[in-house]
């Protein structure tokens, strides 16, 4: 267990507290009667804690050389962990539509979909410029929602930047299915390509081994019916 795959985990163990720092109104963090924060800025501290361990995770896993396979399946499901989770809790308490996250998740699990099936067709979709910025929109977007609970003046720019949200996501998932049918419609056709190419020379195999079986044919029997002459 590396740096990189530990600050993963800890992310996903993070996001339970998200929602229930989000969800439980009247949660507040005390010790002996003295309040220490409220809910609304400790869910947005955890979400910001979680942000900031995905960009770190893969940066110290890119410098370290210590990029594994389990940190390359975790990163993603954690990334769609926390901004799924976030999402539902915000629309449980009504501060986001529940459209614009039902669509925004499709969206995560669409990708996801599409990479798996990329993935076993040997083709590895990576995440784009567009992909990025999509989830730099949704640390933005979610962050003032979120803010927008202890001030209500700035819900109208908060539903803005979920508008940029809900349209980063649309691009890229058009921008992932382009990448995807390119990719995998090439290697499907490559793939064929070489299974008739493999069939054509087990053909020409049987097709030789034929010949040469009926020539010995031809041989024996010549030469039984030239020892019955004889």
């Amino acid at each position: 267990m590396n740096l990189p795959n530990a600050l993963t985990l800890t992310r996903i163990f993070l996001v339970p507290l998200l929602v229930a720092a989000l969800v439980q109104q009247n949660l507040r963090i005390e010790i002996r009667g003295a309040m220490l924060v409220a809910n609304d800025f400790f869910a947005f501290a955890v979400f910001w804690a979680c942000a900031v361990t995905d960009l770190l995770d893969g940066y110290l896993a890119r410098r370290w050389g210590q990029v594994t396979t389990v940190g390359t399946l975790l990163d993603p499901i954690a990334d769609k962990l926390l901004i799924s989770a976030a999402l539902v809790s915000l629309v449980e308490i009504r501060l986001l539509p529940g459209w614009m996250a039902i669509l925004i998740i499709s969206r995560e699990f669409a990708v996801s979909g599409l990479r798996s099936i990329a993935a076993v067709e040997g083709y590895t979709i990576k995440a784009s410029e567009i992909g990025k910025s999509k989830m730099v929109s949704q640390v933005i977007g979610v962050s003032l929602v979120m803010l927008s609970l202890r001030w209500p003046a700035i819900r109208r720019p908060a539903l803005w930047a979920m508008w940029a949200v809900v349209a980063f996501s649309v691009w890229s998932a058009a921008d992932y299915f382009r990448r995807f049918w390119g990719g995998v419609d090439q290697s499907i056709k490559l793939r064929r390509r070489n299974e008739l190419l493999t069939l054509e020379r087990q053909k020409r195999k049987l097709d030789r081994a034929s010949r040469k079986l009926e020539r010995d044919r031809q041989i024996k029997s010549e030469t039984d019916a030239t020892s019955s002459i004889r």
